[in-house]
């Protein structure tokens, strides 16, 4: 059974660039919020590099991907904004712009010879970006006395678990507050009180979306 592609996000925009046949491809990434985000930073972008001959752009925006704009801006149609879509769509990117100007050089490419070099300027760019995968997670509050925490300490320094611990408060009891992915939340908790025998109490607190960068948690 194929397991579904987790959907990513970008934390950190970045850059990229490809030259070919002397036309300078610069990609630029974006993390965006809304439309309206999106459209003010192409604007922007295109004041920014007022002189080049095309700033072609693609973004995705949405838990459900549902609002999908791209845009050739003077290229043939279908060989820049919709090739830099199927980027983002292809690699499960949510909430990103993805600009791509275009310095001509002087040489025409044919419409595959820019199919390709938007799509290898966009894929630079997301690769210089920080992204990362999203979760639907749950915050877990675990209480234990200190002869059980070594136990739970163990578990949630697993790097197999994928659980992160927001916080350890040392009181009469030690109380840790950790997010998980709301699949693997219940088979956590579980091996929780197996293995300390019951000792640990488990709570369940909010809902939280999260992404994990460097091993940091950043919730969105």
């Amino acid at each position: 059974m194929i397991m579904p592609q987790k959907q990513k996000i970008v934390l950190e925009g970045g850059m990229g660039e490809i030259v070919e046949k002397k036309s300078r491809f610069i990609a630029s990434v974006f993390p965006v919020h809304d439309e309206e985000e999106a459209l003010s930073i192409i604007e922007g972008m295109k004041k920014k590099y007022w002189d080049a001959r095309h700033n072609c752009y693609a973004f995705v925006l949405g838990d459900n991907k549902e609002i999908q704009r791209y845009s050739d801006d003077g290229e043939p149609g279908g060989t820049a904004g919709k090739p830099m879509l199927d980027i983002l769509l292809a690699e499960n990117i949510t909430d990103c712009l993805v600009i791509v100007t275009r310095y001509f050089g002087g040489t025409l490419l044919g419409t595959g010879g820019l199919v390709r070099a938007y799509q290898q300027a966009a894929r630079e760019g997301i690769d210089n970006s920080k992204v990362a995968v999203k979760e639907n997670g749950v915050i877990l509050e675990i209480e234990m006395d200190y002869n059980t925490v070594g136990k739970v300490q163990y578990m949630t320094g697993n790097e197999r678990e994928r659980v992160y611990v927001i916080s350890c408060d040392y009181t009469d009891k030690v109380i840790m507050k950790i997010v998980i992915s709301q699949e693997e939340a219940d088979s956590f908790s579980k091996k929780v009180i197996e293995s300390t025998n019951g000792k640990a109490v488990l709570r369940k607190g909010e809902q939280r979306k999260f992404a994990v960068s460097q091993n940091q948690v950043v919730f969105l």
